[in-house]
């Protein structure tokens, strides 16, 4: 029997753990304390890290061992020390997916979507918003105080946390929130996976004292859990006629959840051997992303997609390469 290793028993911790009853359910799942030794963890074959500090260090560490690994890192230089492990992931015979939370994550599952729909794709903005524990909390704030990633003109830039006011509308029951750029992972991801479009730009809904407290350390606990969080992935391109199009796709559901899912998913791809050796990130060319974004669904995540009106996607009815044959995007 396959062993899987849970490190993080927080509320995204928590939410993996049901999920992977559902996923391999075949498999034995070990709690794992992140403070401890990780010596349980060593002896299982996949390990979902999901504690809320660092994860470059257990990653490492249950690489070594020959272990694979589900992180579900959304701190920017965390990811991208994580990114640097692939010789070392392929030398081992570790698969590592960096990135699979909500966002980086879910996020970069919905761009792979909507780019596969153009001929050309120049633009892909995302927005966020919501976070799942204390600790998803911390990092909101630490996001809005740093600099924030993007790319101009094909090249990667940086700019001030907390500026470039936008209104973006989120799925309902979210709706509209003023965003910011943030210091996010996600850019830096997209680019790599994305190296000829043009623009990339992440941002994350924040109000005016969110803004004005960010370079402050945080005077009180965060919540133990926020409401109903959001993603909105855009995409800007042409089709093959050279029509300009924008699509959008996106989803409102509880951080945790969305994070738990999409762990989840990924795990259950390393499980069934669908994932080779070395670093992957979530909407790489070679996944299989109807297929992930189907289990993110059955996983309890609903999928939106804006076509004028927004409307359910229904990957159940997808073909391999698009999720629905539904109206024309407005």
């Amino acid at each position: 029997m396959k062993r899987i290793a849970l490190v993080g028993n927080g509320v995204t911790g928590k939410r993996i753990a049901k999920r992977l009853d559902l996923i391999a359910p075949d498999c034995d799942v070990v709690a794992v304390d992140p403070r401890g030794t990780l010596a349980e963890a060593a002896n299982c074959n996949v390990a979902v890290v999901a504690n809320g500090g660092p994860q470059i260090g257990p990653a490492a560490k249950l690489i070594a061992h020959g272990v694979s690994v589900v992180c579900t890192s959304d701190d920017l230089g965390d990811v991208r020390a994580l990114s640097e492990l692939h010789e070392p992931a392929v030398q081992y015979g570790a698969s590592v997916v960096v990135g699979a939370g909500m966002s980086p994550g879910l996020t970069g599952l919905l761009a792979r979507y909507l780019v596969e729909q153009l001929h050309h794709c120049d633009e892909i903005h995302l927005a966020v918003h919501g976070t799942a524990g204390p600790a998803c909390a911390r990092q909101h704030h630490k996001a809005l105080a740093g600099r924030a990633v993007g790319v101009h003109n094909g090249r990667q830039i940086d700019r001030p946390a907390g500026s470039g006011r936008e209104l973006c509308w989120f799925p309902e029951p979210v709706g509209a929130y003023d965003c910011y750029r943030g210091e996010l992972a996600s850019p830096m991801l997209l680019h790599e996976l994305f190296p000829n479009v043009q623009r990339i730009s992440a941002r994350v809904s924040a109000n005016r004292r969110d803004r004005f407290t960010a370079r402050l350390p945080m005077l009180s606990p965060p919540h133990r859990e926020g409401g109903v969080g959001a993603v909105r992935v855009e995409v800007r391109g042409a089709n093959s006629s050279g029509e300009r199009l924008t699509l959008v796709a996106g989803v409102a559901e509880l951080v945790g959840t969305c994070a738990a899912a999409t762990a989840a998913a990924f795990t259950g791809a390393i499980v069934r051997g669908d994932l080779d050796p070395g670093v992957t990130v979530a909407g790489d060319e070679r996944l299989n992303t109807i297929g992930l974004l189907r289990e993110v669904e059955r996983l309890g995540v609903r999928l939106q997609e804006f076509t004028g009106i927004p409307h359910a996607v229904n990957p159940a009815s997808a073909s391999t390469q698009t999720m629905t044959n539904g109206p024309e995007h407005g």
